[in-house]
């Protein structure tokens, strides 16, 4: 560290967990805690062993595991604990190790998972535990749930709440747990964009405002034109900016987007002068934003609160930037170039009335005439 005084006031403790640094480490060095991401999850207070624990990751100590999953695991553990019925908390737990944790740890084998993730699966978790316990106040087991208290729950539930409980009827479905059972149809409602005049004059503010904090210019300028949700805005590293020739691009998606003149002059002034770059646990990072935690970039909802507190609406003006651009080019080549599915921007051209929704991807290139023998 630059400073080693900050990591020993780490390790000395501050109240209210005053000395807990120390503890741990020492319970580390004498063997009392063994040296497993298992003994973490049980460690208290939980927030100074998840940093230890991210810090031994990032040197090679402890093998890497994703951090949602280390999260999600640990509050499993406690979550379980407070199940009173043991049928319930045996149906539960099966659904949250079998089919939830699979599922978890399937998807971060191909990319880091968002906190958001996380958190859905926590909610999942915790709405088949409600729905079990609705089900036994009605008298019912889970594997006599019939038809109508299916139509009676969702009937007294919102979208959210009918969202979270799906996977865990499924799964109990296609488990023999549960007769097979009708569920109404999911559905997505998105809030209405932010008009495009708006969106242009925050744009002109953030590119304008110096007197504004950098960071938080920077992450409303990538929302506002590129319609990156702040899950993956944190995920962006200084090696995807880049240079061709004169050009700067920054990569979001194949090829990468360009970056207009005074866009690139504001990324590359918050290159060079990142937050939380001064302490043991990102010393050497390439996040272009930072964490305060081992190897990890910032919380998406710490920077969306740094975000809207300058008046930038992150979901609204995310919106509003994917219709602009489905608007002015065809929507498979905005999936490719931002991130997007093709099927999502499909979807957002046609509800914008684009003229380019009949576009088919591929080489549009103008046929080459013909040669004949003669020729």
């Amino acid at each position: 560290m630059k400073n080693p005084r900050t990591g020993l006031s780490w390790i000395d403790g501050r109240p209210p967990n005053a000395g807990a640094a120390a503890k741990l480490l020492r319970g580390l060095g004498n063997g009392d805690i063994a040296l497993t991401h298992e003994a973490f999850h049980r460690l208290q207070p939980w927030r100074a062993a998840g940093h230890l624990r991210e810090l031994l990751m990032s040197c090679g100590v402890l093998p890497l595991v994703d951090k949602q999953i280390c999260s999600f695991e640990r509050w499993l553990g406690e979550y379980l604990g407070g199940i009173s019925i043991p049928d319930h908390e045996q149906l539960v737990r099966r659904f949250a190790t079998w089919e939830v944790l699979t599922r978890l740890r399937r998807r971060a084998a191909r990319e880091p998972l968002t906190p958001s993730t996380r958190y859905f699966a926590s909610g999942q978790v915790k709405a088949a535990t409600q729905f079990l316990g609705w089900l036994a106040n009605r008298g019912r087991p889970l594997d006599t749930c019939c038809q109508a208290d299916i139509d009676t729950w969702h009937a007294g539930r919102g979208e959210h709440e009918r969202g979270r409980l799906r996977g865990f009827l499924l799964w109990a479905m296609a488990s023999k747990l549960a007769r097979t059972l009708r569920l109404p149809a999911h559905t997505v409602t998105r809030n209405a964009p932010l008009p495009e005049p708006e969106r242009v004059a925050l744009l002109g503010r953030l590119l304008t405002g110096h007197d504004l904090p950098l960071r938080s210019r920077v992450a409303g300028v990538i929302v506002l034109l590129y319609a990156q949700p702040l899950s993956r805005i944190v995920r962006l590293t200084v090696d995807d900016l880049t240079r061709d020739g004169d050009q700067v691009l920054l990569r979001l998606g194949e090829p990468s987007s360009p970056v207009p003149a005074p866009v690139a002059e504001l990324l590359l002034a918050w290159i060079g002068q990142r937050d939380n770059m001064n302490t043991a646990t990102n010393p050497n990072a390439r996040w272009l934003f930072p964490g305060r935690r081992a190897g990890q970039p910032m919380h998406p909802r710490s920077l969306g609160a740094l975000v809207t507190r300058l008046g930038v609406p992150t979901t609204t003006g995310r919106t509003a930037a994917i219709q602009q651009h489905v608007l002015t080019m065809p929507a498979p080549v905005v999936a490719d170039a931002l991130g997007y599915h093709p099927v999502t921007t499909t979807k957002i051209a046609t509800q914008a009335g684009a003229s380019w929704s009949r576009y088919a991807p591929g080489d549009h290139s103008p046929p080459q005439p013909r040669r004949t023998r003669d020729s």
